[in-house]
This record gives structure tokens, C-alpha cells and sequence, in this order.
């Protein structure tokens, strides 16, 4: 369990972070257009101060509300999602930072006490991972309008595959651990986790063969370049409606100018980078390349496995979050090579596990026998049948919230997002 102090260097860190993602943009860029895939910044800011303030300042002291009427409009459950754009409805600029710093210095004065009850521990710690969700919603909402790259974004050079690298590990079969411990959520004993990873349980898996790395954007674009979109043999039912609907010939963010391929970073156009793993591609377009390639998507627990290894490790490389091990952050962007940070490989050698990109699995969103709802209701079950789950999470997921067992949700035709995948060897069909 996170200690007072580490929880509020967590809180500084991600207020900082939050508001550096906004105090760049000016007004006219605030006043971002509709699109179904973000939200509007402030009303991204207001939202997370409402967050802190309902269930953790509201919920431990019964105290009213700091905006008076706004509770629906900075709840994302009542508010409809077009309606978040309404200028009539929502709060303006200053009056919206206002909120936000108000609730933000009562959360650190509890954070100040000498001590804190596992409950108001537990009601923190969830308040600033759900804080830390919205700055990547604001980073994937900064590329999907071409604005320019955060300032914390430092790309790397790109560089030849290293021998050795490449290829599949081969995992025994056997007995995996799955998921966290059931524990009790706000217990002086448990570690944090999310509901959609408890209980967790053991699994016997079958032998199987993983890519140690990412699908490249050479990998990808082989198969593009063998008219990969227009060969509807490649496509599963769901793909070909979602390509009859969306109508793609190559992945989001790439363009072909002069023979010559290209990727939008944030608001600059780029030479496809060959060798970095290739991102913004939905689960029909992953599970596409696999057929093309005869090959599949694993499980989330063949991921899970090759991860975490029988030991069940948090991480790939060990129990801690380590510095320079991971893509995360918002740092390289998903620039270094697939093969890069071989200091972060799991035990069975596979890379950028963690970071990177959110990796497509093979399995529906649903959640494990004995699953108990969470403080917050929302957090899994809307998502729950119709969703299919990533693991590992992207080069925008913060540090302080990943790890292994961690799970996401995301439509299978969704591609604004950071998503890429690895393969197993062996045909889905």
C-alpha cells in the first residue's frame, strides 16, 4: 500500500500534469469541435474535480456540494455526451479552474494529515488513478484534433532491429495466477486494484508461442501493401461491417504523399517510422493482419501469462515500477523501435509489455466469477459483453496506474485510441 506522502506526490504529479496538457492551449483551441471520441478539456477538468470532491470529500464527511446544481453536468452518467459542448451549460475557463483548485488543495490538506483510515487510503489512491485516466483521454483527444505534441513528448531515434529480439518465446504450459486478490477494497491490508481484476484465480494453459514484440509499422504496412483492406477474405463478419461502415484503406493517421508514407503525430506530419510499433488500429484490423499472416491475438490470459510468468510478477521486469523501463507517460510517443527497452522484458523475453501501445486481446470484456461491483459502479460494467479487453496499457498511460493485471475496455472498431497488438503463432480460424 502506497504511503501519506507517496499518494501525495501521485496527487501533485498528476495535477501537474493535467494542467500542462491545458495552460498550452489557447482559449480558441480549448473550445475544441464536437467528435464522438473525446470530451471538451474543461469539461474534462470540472470532471475530475468532481470526481475527488463526490466520492472521496462528500463521501467521508457528508459535506454539500462545492458547485452547487452542477453535480449532473460534471457527472459523465447523467450528462449526455454531445451535451458536454453546451456553452450555455457549462462552467467557463476560470470558473471551472477555480472548482478544480478548491477541491484539489481540500484533497491535500487530508493528504497533510498525520495519518489517513484505510478507507479514506483506498477512496485517494482510486480518486487520483481516475484522475490519471482523463490525462490520457487528453492526450489521444490532443492527437485526434492535430494539436501540437505535449511538451513532455521527446521522440527517439529510430534504429535497426537488434538480432535476437525479434521472433516468438515459447511459454511451457502449466498453471498461471490471473487477475488480484479478491481482499477487501479500503482494508488496511489490500493493495489497490480495480474491480475488473478481482478475484483473481489460476488458469491452466496449453503451450503456446508469443511474439516477443509489438507488430511493427513495416509489418503493418506489408500487409497494406498486398491490398490487405480490399480482400474480404481477410475479414471477419464484424470487420467487414465495420470496413463497409468506416470505409479505411489503411490505418488512421497514415497517408501516402509522393510514394512515400506518412504518420500524423499530434499536429505534424511524419515519414512512417518502420520499425515503431504501429498504432491507432482497431481489434478488426488486428484480427485482419492476424488471418493475412496466419496467425492470431492471444488471450487476455496468454498475455496476462506471458507477462507476469508463474511467479505472477506485477510488472514484467519485477514487483516495482522502475523508471526508463517502459514507454509511459507521455514520453517517446511510441517512436523507439519494437525491439527497444530490453530492460523491461518479461521473464519469457517479450518486450514493451507494459506501455507502448494498449494490446488487442482475443476475448470479450467480461468479469471474473465472484465479481463484486467497486465504489464506483461505472468504472467496468457499461463496458461489460460489447467491449473487447487491451492489456498493458500505451505510451500515454501514466506510470503510477499500470501494471500487469490491469484491464481495459474498448469497442472492437475503435482506433483514436492508442491500441496495437502482438501475435500468437496459429490461425484464429
Amino acid at each position: 500500500m502506497k504511503t501519506r506522502k507517496e499518494l501525495r506526490s501521485e496527487l501533485d504529479n498528476t495535477d501537474r500534469r493535467t494542467r500542462a496538457l491545458l495552460d498550452d492551449l489557447s482559449e480558441e483551441q480549448l473550445d475544441v469541435p464536437y467528435h464522438r471520441g473525446i470530451n471538451p478539456p474543461i469539461w474534462e477538468l470540472g470532471h475530475s474535480a468532481f470526481f475527488y470532491e463526490y466520492f472521496l470529500l462528500r463521501e467521508l464527511d457528508q459535506s454539500a456540494p462545492r458547485m452547487p446544481g452542477y453535480d449532473e453536468i460534471w457527472d459523465s452518467f447523467e450528462i449526455q455526451h454531445r451535451n458536454r459542448w453546451q456553452k450555455n451549460v457549462i462552467p467557463d475557463h476560470g470558473t471551472t479552474q477555480a472548482y478544480y483548485q478548491r477541491v484539489l488543495d481540500e484533497v491535500r490538506q487530508r493528504l497533510e494529515a498525520e495519518s489517513l483510515e484505510p478507507r479514506e487510503h483506498y477512496l485517494c489512491h482510486y480518486c487520483i488513478a481516475h484522475q490519471n485516466m482523463h490525462i490520457e483521454s487528453l492526450l489521444w483527444a490532443r492527437q485526434t484534433l492535430g494539436y501540437p505534441a505535449p511538451s513532455s513528448v521527446c521522440p527517439v531515434e529510430q534504429a535497426p532491429p537488434a538480432p535476437g529480439n525479434t521472433g516468438d518465446a515459447e511459454l511451457e504450459g502449466g498453471i498461471y495466477p490471473i487477475g488480484r486478490p479478491a481482499g477487501s477494497p479500503g482494508s488496511a491490508t489490500s493493495e489497490f486494484s480495480f474491480d475488473n481484476e478481482r478475484p483473481g484465480f489460476e488458469i491452466r494453459l496449453e503451450p503456446f508461442a508469443i511474439s516477443r514484440t509489438l507488430v511493427s509499422n513495416r509489418d503493418f504496412l506489408s500487409f497494406v501493401a498486398d491490398d490487405g483492406y480490399q480482400r474480404p477474405e481477410l475479414w471477419s463478419y464484424g470487420g467487414k461491417w465495420w470496413l463497409q461502415e468506416e470505409g479505411p484503406s489503411c490505418p488512421l493517421y497514415w497517408r501516402e504523399e509522393n510514394g512515400q508514407w506518412q504518420a500524423r503525430r499530434f499536429g505534424q506530419w511524419v515519414e512512417l517510422p518502420l520499425e515503431a510499433p504501429a498504432l491507432h488500429l482497431s481489434y478488426w484490423e488486428a484480427e485482419a493482419w492476424c488471418i493475412w499472416a496466419n496467425r492470431r491475438l492471444p488471450t487476455e490470459y496468454e498475455w496476462e501469462a506471458a507477462a507476469r510468468g508463474t511467479n505472477g510478477r506485477l510488472f514484467p521486469w519485477g514487483d516495482s515500477m522502475e523508471p526508463g523501463r517502459a514507454d509511459l507517460d507521455a514520453g517517446p510517443m511510441a517512436t523507439a523501435p519494437v525491439d527497444a527497452l530490453p530492460e523491461g522484458a518479461s521473464e519469457c523475453g517479450c518486450l514493451q509489455m507494459v506501455g507502448t501501445a494498449w494490446e488487442w486481446t482475443s476475448n470479450q470484456y467480461l468479469p471474473y466469477a465472484g465479481f463484486e461491483v467497486d465504489m464506483y459502479p461505472y468504472m467496468s460494467t457499461l463496458q461489460f459483453g460489447d467491449h473487447k479487453t487491451t492489456r498493458g496499457g500505451s505510451c500515454a498511460t501514466s506510470s503510477c496506474l499500470i501494471r500487469n493485471t490491469y484491464r481495459q475496455a474498448y469497442l472492437p472498431g475503435r482506433r483514436d485510441v492508442f491500441t496495437g497488438f502482438r501475435t500468437c503463432a496459429g490461425s484464429s480460424i
